[in-house]
């Protein structure tokens, strides 16, 4: 059973969250950063991974996903004091994070931020910081919404107002996932990109700026998973991300996209659970 409920901040917004283990739950505890965009809502193949293994799923929607209310101008590493109050609201102290597409940066975030709490960080697909080391957007199908983003937040609302999904952004596996195991995934998009478009904005305009931290500040092990076929974050931001993390390594998934990766998220848990 999957528990809901608003966590209350002291500045007076809320954070909708959710919790497969509840009050009482001894067995590790596994913070998931949903993508952009996503309400938060725990995904089946995850419960179900976790419920194998007996981990205690924890999930949450950013501000002005899913029920969570918003925070104009949050960074990325605003997500860490977010995090650290929902544990601290269901007791929890030390807990492992997974994220992936737009929910690793968050992942690394509270890594960085809360190195006491944190024993390790699996990050999937996940976007890079800005640099000009690399072409940050080669290989991106549809950059459009993030080179709208590095102007500021109101160029990527004009952006929004006329964006459409391009089907060219995932590939034949990705759909295979969607019609499939992750189902669960395009329904809660769907869900979410219904809801409004602030959370992707802000979400985009976070990655395309400053993120609040440097990943030279995660201590925490962490794992890259990258699909050598994605269209959506290409595999030079694992590899940049790789370069600049202390203590990291990469798993390369050569016949994977966007979303097809996720099928490693058991394997991933289970690295974790090694390191916990």
């Amino acid at each position: 059973m999957v528990i809901e409920q608003d966590v209350k901040l002291s500045d007076g917004r809320t954070l909708r969250t959710y919790d497969s283990g509840g009050p009482g739950s001894d067995g590790p505890t596994v913070v998931w950063h949903h993508g952009s965009p996503q309400t938060g809502a725990p995904l089946e193949p995850l419960l179900a991974a976790a419920g194998a293994r007996g981990i205690r799923l924890v999930s949450y929607g950013r501000p002005s996903y899913g029920g969570s209310s918003p925070l104009p101008g949050r960074n990325v590493a605003a997500a860490a004091e977010d995090v650290a109050r929902i544990a601290d609201a269901l007791g929890v102290e030390s807990f492992a994070l997974m994220g992936a597409s737009g929910g690793g940066p968050h992942a690394l975030a509270c890594a960085a931020l809360l190195p006491d709490r944190v024993t390790g960080v699996v990050c999937l697909a996940g976007i890079a910081p800005y640099t000009e080391d690399f072409d940050w957007y080669e290989g991106m199908v549809s950059p459009g919404g993030l080179r709208a983003a590095a102007d500021g937040r109101e160029a990527r609302e004009l952006y929004a107002a006329t964006d459409e999904f391009d089907p060219a952004c995932f590939t034949s596996a990705d759909f295979a996932a969607l019609a499939g195991a992750w189902a669960s995934l395009g329904a809660d998009a769907g869900k979410a990109g219904q809801a409004g478009a602030d959370g992707l904005i802000d979400d985009d305009v976070a990655f395309a700026t400053a993120w609040g931290f440097d990943l030279a500040e995660v201590a925490a092990p962490v794992l890259l998973v990258q699909g050598s076929l994605d269209r959506v974050i290409p595999p030079a931001h694992a590899g940049s991300m790789l370069a600049a993390l202390p203590n990291a390594e990469l798993w390369v998934r050569p016949e994977d996209g966007h979303v097809s990766v996720l099928g490693t998220c058991p394997s991933a848990m289970d690295w974790l659970l090694a390191r916990s």
